[in-house]
């Protein structure tokens, strides 16, 4: 029995209740990677480490939310702070003492967030801060890297996905205004933004290429546009929506001694509920505060009607505060990531190579003679293909859920045994 056939043979129910989805939504989903062939099982519940679909099969699960759900599925203390708010209500559209709490926890670990505003997603959070960068400068030109997500936001919709010289969507405009560079090569990288440099509002990077292919940047590389932006009086803005709170208590621009202009935060911050975080210094900050200011003197940032909303609010500082009051969490979740990259690489040997840091992991098929891999370009060149498979075929048959082609993300709720069985059941992958 194939593959595929033994998926199609357990999730029955899924198949009927996604052939209903799909003639009601765009292609059966609500986000675009949430789908995958023959079709995505339908999750019923879910709690700790697991899924459970409506097939009553139970999935060990790395997605983890789209890599938010640091503490599980659920759990107790992030639960029982949110109902108690849910009694009170969830939405109430005005100024809530809940807002200022999460603020007073986030404010202390990330330092340069001296300002915040919340919206509800992390693509609000990285359209806001270019259209910050751009009434702060008085420039048009936005930097970010090849292979870098930031969201769907118009603004940054650009090279994000091999090849990266075309253009992702149709119905995109001035995409001139947005140039990218080579991730972990300063001397390419200074090369165009030297071209631009007389329009250049910013430069916008992750810390650790997350959709891109679960890449970390080299601390120099980082260092050196962080100089250019400065002496170029441009932005320099870290999008840490992925690596927030994800290695340590706080953001990871500090270990790396960067001092970034704006800082963008999500997922991990909102404890599963919905949220995105724009903050930075007081002075950048200041442009969005449009009290006594003309038009032309002020960056428009809204927040949206459930922009720090109280539910959203408490599940994030409840989760926040698990994190900081037992450091045990991030000395677990990083060791267990390490593990699972040597280990993994130990089954493959140079058949694959593992990519991540701390808690995060990818397995990347190697081809094309690739042997390293430093950049979304490397990751884009090695055998996609067969990564979906591999990741497939743990959903088939391991009851190991990875959202095929995706880093894989750990949370509180996983073991030393759940990599184990990763480990099993990559020896058991047939290629």
């Amino acid at each position: 029995m194939s593959i595929i056939s033994e998926y199609k043979k357990k999730t029955r129910k899924s198949a009927k209740l996604f052939a209903q989805s799909s003639k009601l939504h765009v292609n059966g989903v609500s986000h675009n990677i949430r789908f995958y062939e023959p079709y995505p099982f339908v999750v019923k519940k879910s709690s700790g480490k697991n899924l459970i679909d409506v097939d009553d099969n139970k999935y060990t699960d790395y997605w983890m939310g789209h890599w938010s759900l640091i503490l599980g599925h659920g759990p107790a203390s992030v639960k029982e702070k949110l109902q108690k708010q849910i009694a009170k209500s969830w939405m109430y559209g005005t100024v809530n003492e809940q807002t200022i709490k999460l603020s007073e926890l986030i404010s202390k670990a990330v330092p340069v967030a001296e300002k915040i505003r919340y919206v509800t997603s992390g693509t609000e959070a990285t359209m806001y801060a270019v259209r910050l960068a751009r009434s702060v400068t008085g420039r048009k030109v936005i930097a970010k890297i090849d292979g870098g997500w930031h969201g769907y936001t118009s603004d940054l919709l650009k090279s994000v996905n091999w090849p990266f010289s075309e253009s992702e969507s149709s119905g995109v405009i001035n995409e001139e205004k947005i140039i990218s560079i080579p991730y972990n090569n300063l001397d390419e990288s200074l090369k165009i933004l030297k071209k631009v440099s007389k329009d250049l509002a910013g430069i916008i990077i992750e810390p650790v290429l997350g959709g891109g292919g679960c890449i970390p940047a080299n601390p120099e590389y980082l260092k050196g546009l962080q100089e250019y932006a400065k002496k170029n009086n441009s932005l320099f803005i870290l999008d840490e929506i992925v690596t927030g709170f994800r290695f340590r208590f706080g953001c990871l621009y500090p270990t790396m001694k960067l001092d970034p202009d704006i800082v963008t935060l999500g997922k991990i911050v909102g404890g599963g509920m919905a949220i995105g975080v724009m903050c930075g210094k007081k002075e950048i900050m200041q442009y969005a505060d449009t009290t006594g200011k003309k038009k032309s003197e002020r960056s428009y940032v809204g927040g949206g009607t459930f922009s720090a909303n109280p539910a959203s609010m408490i599940a994030g500082h409840a989760t926040l505060n698990q994190l900081k009051i037992n450091p045990k969490i991030y000395s677990k979740i990083n060791d267990l990531g390490n593990m699972a990259r040597k280990e993994i690489g130990k089954v493959f040997g140079e058949k694959v190579i593992v990519t991540g840091k701390g808690s995060l992991f990818m397995t990347h098929f190697a081809k094309n003679g690739i042997s390293e891999i430093t950049n979304s370009a490397d990751a884009a060149r090695c055998d996609t293909a067969l990564l979906h498979r591999y990741h497939f075929k743990m959903i088939a048959q391991d009851g190991i859920f990875f959202l095929p082609g995706k880093l894989g993300a750990i949370s509180y709720a996983h073991s030393k045994d759940d990599i184990k069985k990763i480990v099993k059941a990559s020896e058991n992958f047939k290629f």
